[in-house]
Order: C-alpha cells, then sequence, then structure tokens
C-alpha cells in the first residue's frame, strides 16, 4: 500500500472507548411530515450500547480522576438497561466490575446480554411503597455498597458529570447542522437533555428546547403510575432534570409510541425503542408546525434490539392494547402540568421543577397559618 493511500484512509478506532462517539444524522420527513419539512435525528443508537455509553465512560473517568473510585473497585448502579451497558463497557476499559441493580420488568434479552459483557445483575423483587421501582432499586443500591465498602455509585440521577458528558454530543450536532432552532429530547435522568441544551444554546441563543416524557412520569409534576415504558419518565425527581431549560414538555402514551416505532423502521430502515418513537412523533409535529425553515434536533437514544419482544412484539402489543392505529395528529394541551392526569400525547408550555412548586406551596401555606 502507498503512503498516499495509507494517509487517506479512514481512522482506524483501535481501544473500546473510541467506539463511541461521532454517530449517523438521519433526515426525517414521511410519514411524520410532508417531505418539504422534516427533521433531523441523531441517532445514538449506533454507539455500541446506545447514548448513555458517553455518560458511562466520562463518569467513570472523572471519578477514578477524583480519587472517588478506587483501581478495582467494584461499580454498583441502578439501571433500566441501557446506562447498564454503559458501565459494562467502561468497566471493561477501566477494569471495574459491575453490579446492575434492576426490576422485573428489564427484558430478559437485556439481562442475557449485561451478563454476558461481564456485569452480575441484581434484581429487585417488590417496588418501593410511594418510589416505585426506582425507589426500590436505588434502596439496593445503598444495601450492595455497605457490603462492599470501596465500592462507587455512578448516582445517574444527581452526578453532574452525567450532564457533561454531553457536551461532544452537542457539539457534533452543531458541525454537522451548522445551525439548530429547536432541540427534542427523551428526559429520564435529564442528562442529556440538560448537557446538549446548556452546549446549543450557548450557539444558538433562540433555541428552543422541547422534553418528552412518559405518561405516568412524575418528572414535570403529574402523578406517578405504572409506566408501561422503560428508558424514559421516572417516578422520583431527578436533580439532573434542567426545568429553566425547557420551552414546553409533551407527554406521550405507549400505543402512540410504539406506531412512531414502526411507522420509522418501515419508512426510513432506523428506529428504536420507547424514547424514540415519543421523541419522533414530538418533532414530527414540531415540523408540521413550525415554519418550513425550522431547523429541528431530534436525538434518538437508542436502536430497536432490546424492544424485539415488545414494541415490535404483535402478541405484546395486542394483549396491552398498544395496536390501536395512528396517534391524534395534534397533542392535548393544559395550561399547567398539574392541571389533570394525562392520559394520551399532551403538550404543556408552563415548565416548573415540581419540587420548587412544592416547597412554595408550603411556605404560603405556613404563613397563613402563622
Amino acid at each position: 500500500m502507498s503512503s498516499s493511500t495509507s494517509s487517506s484512509a479512514p481512522a482506524i478506532r483501535t481501544s473500546l472507548s473510541g467506539l463511541v462517539g461521532n454517530t449517523p444524522l438521519l433526515r426525517v420527513a414521511e410519514p411524520f411530515t410532508p417531505d418539504d419539512r422534516g427533521f433531523w435525528a441523531k441517532l445514538e443508537g449506533f454507539n455500541p450500547g446506545g447514548i448513555k455509553d458517553r455518560p458511562a465512560l466520562h463518569m467513570v473517568e472523572r471519578a477514578r480522576a477524583r480519587g472517588e473510585l478506587l483501581p478495582g473497585a467494584r461499580i454498583i448502579e441502578s439501571t433500566s438497561g441501557t446506562l447498564g451497558l454503559g458501565l459494562a463497557l467502561a468497566g471493561m476499559v477501566y477494569g471495574h466490575p459491575v453490579t446492575l441493580v434492576t426490576d422485573p420488568g428489564l427484558e430478559g434479552s437485556m439481562t442475557r446480554l449485561l451478563s454476558a459483557y461481564g456485569a452480575q445483575v441484581n434484581v429487585v423483587s417488590e417496588p418501593h411503597p410511594t418510589g416505585g421501582w426506582q425507589e426500590a432499586r436505588r434502596e439496593r443500591v445503598a444495601h450492595l455498597m455497605a457490603r462492599h465498602p470501596d465500592s462507587w455509585c455512578p448516582d445517574q440521577y444527581n452526578n453532574p458529570d452525567n450532564t457533561t458528558a454531553y457536551t461532544p454530543l452537542a457539539l457534533e450536532i452543531a458541525a454537522e447542522l451548522g445551525h439548530v432552532d429547536v432541540l427534542v429530547c427523551s428526559v429520564g435522568t435529564g442528562g442529556h437533555s440538560a448537557g446538549v441544551s446548556r452546549v446549543l444554546r450557548g450557539l444558538y441563543p433562540r433555541l428552543r428546547m422541547v422534553g418528552v416524557d412518559t405518561i405516568g412520569s412524575t418528572i414535570f409534576g403529574q402523578p406517578a403510575r405504572p409506566r408501561l415504558m422503560r428508558g424514559l419518565g421516572s417516578s422520583i425527581y431527578p436533580r439532573n432534570v434542567a426545568y429553566d431549560s425547557f420551552d414546553e414538555v409533551h407527554w406521550v402514551a405507549p400505543a402512540e409510541a410504539v406506531w412512531a416505532c414502526r411507522a420509522l423502521a418501515a419508512s426510513h430502515y432506523a428506529t428504536g425503542g420507547w424514547s424514540v418513537g415519543s421523541v419522533a412523533l414530538v418533532a414530527g409535529w414540531l415540523a408540521r408546525t413550525l415554519g418550513p425553515d425550522a431547523r429541528i434536533a431530534a436525538i434518538f437514544p437508542d436502536g430497536p434490539q432490546r424492544y424485539l419482544g415488545t414494541v415490535y412484539d404483535d402478541d405484546y402489543c395486542a394483549a396491552h392494547g398498544l395496536l390501536d392505529g395512528p396517534p391524534a395528529s395534534e397533542p392535548e394541551v393544559v395550561g399547567r402540568p398539574d392541571e389533570k392526569e394525562v392520559t394520551r400525547w399532551t403538550r404543556c408550555t408552563d415548565v416548573a421543577d415540581p419540587l420548587t412548586l412544592a416547597r412554595t406551596a408550603e411556605n404560603d401555606t405556613s404563613g397563613e397559618e402563622r
């Protein structure tokens, strides 16, 4: 091979961590929008384990640099799946055993895959009376950490490194699109919506930020309910959620997400799980609603592999009433997040931290009593 040929060859990613990042960007139009509209989807499912490979590697690297995570110490964390894949990768890269605490809702295929990657999977059997499965998992993490004194927990829900890990993702989007008017993100721990929006808003001060949640999630002030969709939503209040960055929030129901996932697969040969379907539904509506020149970036956190037995399984979807046809063309609108309990695709432009609102209400009540 000549030297000129060798120098022009694409760079080879020679390390495991080098497999993460620089994911593709895909323009999505029909059937979500007319072909003269559309939005740009960042396909984070092209990372080895999905979008959370980024924070897993970054949180571990930073904890090691600060001396919080000692060489060879055990990593213990709660996960609904995607961060677990990232932590299994980070454990392999940096030489740490990994224990992942999850619940019975985790797909069997994901449990087997995490085990194949060397992680120990610990499953809680009962939900917490008020905090649901997430709080039960967090309590189990605390119990396991007491048994392993040198262990370290990333605490993805509250760790600021979870947010800063997404700076490269934001810069990739900016470099590829040149300008962004609207960013659409699913919200779970709050990490990627906060991290990406902070960087992009620094570059584009007029950026609109749209959050996508699931019905039954407490993040934006709705009551906690059992949730079918995994990967977005929460039954606790993650402190990484940058409430003041959101211009609006949409809640999406499982059947609506399933329709969008399957429509993506059939039309664009690119799809993913519950978060991807929910984000695509909302991004498509924004593309139809805003002017034809609006540049909309939507983050697709993962691919379809772990959802073959749920989103893409006709028997599963039929059993859960998820094959009722296309969703409404427009979201329902509420004036406040706590105006009523939402059960279908719903939009709200009044976004605030539910814990702050609760403290304000308590203070007001205390003042009246005095």
